[in-house]
């Protein structure tokens, strides 16, 4: 079965018509459908169009416009019994924002959840880009298809570009099938560095981990949860299963959670970062080598952690205001903090990402001088 729905004149005309305002004017704000912007960037507000799909899931391949919901886009594969691999999240609940994510949105934030441990991040999803650049340049580079492909891979670029380098208007991706059946490993009571070490070991089994997550106490008498996630055919995910409980004996007793509903919310809730939806306070994204994080976290000391990608990522909960880099800086460990959500006056203070080291900078600079030389685009929020 394909999908051919709306790529009609409808969607070339206002293509054409945002590429003749950016043309002639500026500054922009690329904001997708409305939901957040985690910078501070000014300017007009431009949204991609929509409603433009090609979609054959015999190929495991998907052409859609930028402004597409992302949950429209997961209603469609789910009807085919497929879906999106690298699990984006939806971050309305933490931002305490409306509107529909869109699929471009993703792109643009390069925005991967929990199994991106497993398969890879939304980048490595990506087939294909169109974009109009600051020129009001249509610019297309990839394909529809799973192929190699040669030159300057300017799909991988776009993503985690945050609407800098230009207006993202189309976007190709490899869409994976629903695997049979989910479950999850869970070790209760486990220390945060005895919970990466678990994390570690389980990911370097040969069973495909495709979620591991730790969580501190819940603060209403429930112990810390180190929780691992398998996938696949119902036969393989028990013997695999069983064998990771195996390999996972000396970190104590574990419960296997094989109830498809239970599995699922756990994962979004970890997605979405549910738990710090309700709390006041700063959200900051932290990349860290995972045999560092534990240290890292009790340096830091926040309000609360959640450790995901076997510890690569962490989520902190931190007083409002607080400066997590000068903190991380005087703990010598080398990591990457993006502050999520906090007040206006804070990210204008602190910056919403982490400065590049000066090579990184005189690169990022460069790129931005060959799409975008006026700076029409999301001005000021990476730099």
């Amino acid at each position: 079965m394909s999908i051919l729905a709306a790529r009609n004149a409808g969607y070339f005309e206002e293509r054409d018509r945002l590429a003749d305002q950016i043309r002639a004017g500026g500054p922009f704000l690329c904001c997708g459908q409305g939901t957040s912007r985690i910078g501070l960037a000014d300017g007009v507000a431009l949204s991609a169009p929509g409603e433009a799909w090609d979609y054959d899931p015999s190929a495991l391949t998907l052409t859609v416009a930028a402004g597409v919901p992302l949950e429209t886009v997961e209603a469609v594969l789910a009807s085919e019994n497929q879906r999106l691999a690298f699990e984006p999240p939806d971050m309305r609940g933490l931002l305490g924002r409306a509107g529909a994510p869109s699929i471009g949105g993703v792109l643009a934030g390069n925005l991967s959840g929990p199994r991106r441990v497993g398969v890879g991040a939304c980048r490595d999803f990506c087939l294909g880009v169109e974009f109009i650049d600051g020129r009001g340049q249509v610019v297309k580079n990839g394909g529809r298809v799973m192929k190699n492909v040669t030159g300057l891979d300017l799909v991988k670029l776009m993503a985690g570009s945050h609407g800098t380098l230009g207006l993202i208007t189309e976007v190709s991706l490899k869409v994976a099938p629903i695997p049979e059946m989910s479950a999850t490993l869970m070790i209760e009571g486990l220390g945060e560095a005895e919970a990466v070490q678990a994390l570690s070991t389980a990911l370097g089994t040969p069973f495909d981990v495709t979620g591991a997550a730790h969580l501190r106490e819940d603060g209403a008498g429930g112990a810390s949860r180190t929780l691992i996630r398998l996938e696949g055919f119902e036969n393989s995910l028990r013997y695999r299963m069983g064998a990771l409980q195996e390999a996972l004996k000396r970190f104590g007793d574990s419960d296997i959670l094989w109830d498809a509903t239970a599995n699922a919310g756990i994962w979004q809730a970890i997605r979405d970062v549910s738990r710090f939806h309700a709390a006041g306070g700063d959200v900051w994204r932290v990349s860290v080598k995972p045999s560092e994080a534990a240290a890292l976290v009790q340096a830091l000391d926040p309000l609360d952690v959640i450790y995901d990608w076997g510890g690569n990522r962490l989520w902190l909960l931190t007083e409002a205001g607080s400066d997590l880099r000068a903190k991380m800086a005087a703990t010598g460990t080398k990591a990457h903090a993006t502050l999520i959500r906090a007040s206006d006056a804070t990210k204008r203070r602190l910056g919403v990402f982490h400065s590049d080291n000066p090579v990184t900078a005189r690169l990022a600079a460069g790129l931005r001088q060959k799409f975008d030389p006026d700076q029409k685009f999301n001005r000021g929020m990476m730099g």
